[in-house]
């Protein structure tokens, strides 16, 4: 068993001599202290390196200080360069422009320094201005000034017309759209902040990263002006050192021309190949983070990957040098060996792929799929419209059946914009285990509103006059309307037919029940949403209308109860600009919803007349009797909004066995009139209606239209 180290939370105390010794307590002394701080100041640092570079620019530097420079010049700029190929994000050398600005302070301090020497002591030999300078000299010019100044002219104009030039504008570039884009930036956090995606610290580290972005590429703008500037002070230091060294040499030294011209423009080219390299090197390194993307890769590993990734094109490639080789002239060798090359690094890329994909397949395959959980918001949501089918029944939606099925629906919703005025929410069609093989169920906001049974393969035939059908099948129910019926087999359609009788497919049986339920269920479906849709959608002529009318004298809300009222009686809305008309005409008298639509309905009165209008050309009407029309007025009680009907169960029960009677009569004869009240008691009249006969239209007397035809068949 190990026992645990005893800890403490006081601070050590320095160590001391032993005892006995006389010694001083082992601590260092202040002069050290200071010196440690001292190295570790990178700002002093920084300092003294800076005003060592303006002291080279005013006084004059030997020769062993210019070769420390200009090779201290050349390591850092290959240490900026790779630097710059390795990181994987701009922002991860965002102090890039303060190193310009060092690199390029350095060189031209470098550059001053040996004009100096090159002016002052050229005559001495090829070593005046540091052994650098001549080791650049003798090697890139072999010994003639015409060489090395042709090298150096190339390497300028790369740097200055290719190089500097491409990078400039790029960080312009970079930096118009990045500060551009900044505010959408700044609303995506705000929003992914809003939405709880990110908490408040990843807010703030995204905020400072975006303004660290913004801070980069605007300073890059500007710095990449350094790397221009450098090139063009390159090229006139080189003038003014050849110019200058020639005459130096023939006024003051009594050199021939071509003596003073060999000597000066040999020092000064090298100074200036010596200065270039690193400018260029420097020049490449800024172009390579300005071209970075925001890719999480190192560029040479982007390269690879990106180009790597489609051998077809390294295979074409080699198919090209090859043919390429084989024309007259061409060396063979040179085009075959690359050919090869690039042929096996296309070869081995497609092995690679096939590789990865195949571990794929297998992780695949070996790992079962985790089915996602639904999201639990998921469940909130509420289907406005859905048909639920038996799993017999899946053939209507996966055969030309269910093809004809929601072709049936799509003209369905169409044809309710166009009648009604009323658009119908997307109708979701899915199946149900735990129905009948056969059976199907049609929903409303998830409430049941209808239910049948189908044949699928077999025909529905119903009698229009409702006596028994004289044909072989299944006895059954009409499930829209409950009309005795028989699931007939298709070879019987022309018999059918023949006989008057109503035959029908599957999709159709369950489309007119559906139409029927739709009908009975349209004030539930018009939402505040699509009233509010609707008054949108209404014509730009009529938007006047709309504001004056809404909200000032109703609101949506108010608005979507008139219209659900006059949907509930299956009135056309489709004639939006009178019905809003009407409304501003009774809200100047009264707020009662009720009272609004009735008058509403009056101004409605063509469109309702035409509506009942039969194929004869007239209205057939049942009117109310006197008797009845006094008892239903004495039984309103209330005012405004609390008017209610208050009659006994009695008189009640009596009043609908009358309205029975009269109407199952008339119906027996294949009439379905129309029932006739006076104004004020419609809306009561109706609601006693509408609970054993739904589909009998009550109208008041100032919903018929003057110039409507009428015909009274009786009395209740």
């Amino acid at each position: 068993m190990t026992n645990a180290l005893p800890t403490t939370t006081e601070e050590a105390s320095p160590p001391t001599a032993p005892e006995g010794g006389g010694g001083k307590p082992l601590a260092m002394p202040d002069e050290m202290a200071e010196i440690n701080r001292l190295f570790q100041r990178s700002d002093v640092w920084m300092a003294v390196g800076l005003v060592a570079i303006l002291m080279m620019m005013i006084l004059p530097v030997p020769p062993l200080v210019v070769d420390f420079g200009l090779t201290a010049s050349l390591t850092f700029s290959v240490t900026v360069l790779m630097t710059v190929l390795f990181i994987k994000k701009p922002l991860e050398l965002s102090s890039f422009p303060t190193i310009l600005l060092i690199a390029t302070l350095l060189r031209l301090a470098l550059n001053l320094g040996t004009t100096r020497l090159i002016l002052s002591k050229g005559n001495e030999g090829a070593d005046a201005a540091g052994h650098v300078v001549e080791a650049f000299s003798g090697f890139i010019m072999r010994g003639s000034f015409v060489i090395g100044i042709i090298v150096f002219a190339i390497l300028t104009i790369v740097n200055f017309v290719v190089i500097t030039k491409g990078s400039t504008r790029i960080a312009e570039v970079a930096a118009r759209f990045t500060l551009d884009a900044m505010p959408g930036k700044q609303m995506a956090i705000d929003a992914d902040l809003s939405s709880g995606l990110i908490n408040e610290e990843d807010a703030r580290r995204r905020r400072k990263e975006l303004e660290q972005e913004s801070n980069f590429f605007g300073s890059m703008d500007g710095a990449s002006k350094f790397v221009r500037g450098d090139a063009i002070a390159g090229l006139v230091i080189t003038f003014v050192n050849i110019v200058g060294g020639t005459v130096v040499g023939m006024v003051m030294h009594d050199m021939p021309f071509m003596e003073a011209a060999n000597s000066y423009i040999r020092l000064t080219i090298g100074d200036g190949l010596a200065t270039q390299v690193p400018a260029l090197i420097v020049s490449v390194a800024a172009g390579f983070l300005v071209t970075k993307t925001n890719t999480t890769e190192t560029a040479q590993a982007g390269m690879v990957t990106q180009i790597g990734g489609y051998p077809a094109a390294l295979g074409m490639t080699a198919f090209l040098l090859g043919a390429m080789s084989l024309m007259p002239g061409i060396p063979k060798l040179p085009f075959w060996g690359l050919a090869g090359v690039i042929g096996f690094f296309a070869w081995r890329m497609r092995q690679t792929h096939r590789m990865a994909e195949a571990k794929e397949i297998a992780a695949r395959e070996e790992i079962p799929l985790e089915v996602a959980e639904e999201p639990i918001n998921r469940s909130l949501a509420i289907d406005i419209m859905r048909i639920e089918l038996g799993y017999g029944l899946l053939s209507l939606v996966n055969t030309e059946a269910g093809q004809r099925l929601t072709d049936q629906i799509k003209g369905l919703r169409r044809q309710l914009a166009s009648e009604m005025g009323f658009v119908l929410p997307a109708v979701r069609i899915q199946d149900n285990l735990q129905l009948a093989p056969n059976a199907y169920v049609i929903r409303v906001k998830e409430i049941e509103a209808g239910r049948g049974t189908l044949r699928p393969g077999m025909l529905l035939v119903m009698d229009p006059k409702g006596e028994t059908i004289s044909l072989p099948g299944e006895p059954t129910t009409e499930p829209a309307f409950g009309l005795p019926a028989v699931w007939s087999d298709p070879s019987y359609r022309e018999e059918a037919l023949f006989k008057g009788y109503t035959v029908v497919d599957t999709p159709t049986v369950v489309t007119t029940h559906l139409t029927e339920v739709v009908k009975d269920n349209m004030p539930e479906m018009l939402s505040y949403a699509e009233t509010q849709k609707l008054v949108d959608e209404l014509d730009r002529e009529h938007q006047k209308l709309v504001a004056d009318v809404i909200p000032s004298q109703i609101t949506i809300g108010g608005l979507q109860r008139v219209l659900q009222n006059l949907l509930a009686e299956r009135i056309s809305i489709r004639d939006l600009p009178t019905i809003l008309e009407g409304i501003s005409e009774a809200a100047a008298v009264t707020r009662n919803i009720t009272s609004i639509t009735e008058h509403v309905r009056a101004r409605m009165a063509r469109q309702i007349s035409e509506a009942h209008t039969r194929e004869t050309g007239f209205i057939p009407l049942i009117t109310l009797s006197p008797e009845w029309e006094q008892a239903f007025a004495e039984s309103i009680i209330g005012e405004g909004e609390d008017r209610q009907l208050a009659m006994s169960p009695s008189r009640l029960q009596q009043f609908i066995n009358g309205v029975r009677q009269v109407f199952d009569r008339h119906a027996l004869m294949g009439e379905t009139p129309v029932l006739l009240t006076s104004p004020a008691i419609r809306p009561y009249v109706r609601s006693i209606i509408e609970r054993f006969r739904p589909a009998t239209p009550v109208l008041s007397q100032n919903e018929i239209h003057p110039r409507a035809r009428i015909k009274t068949l009786g009395q209740v």
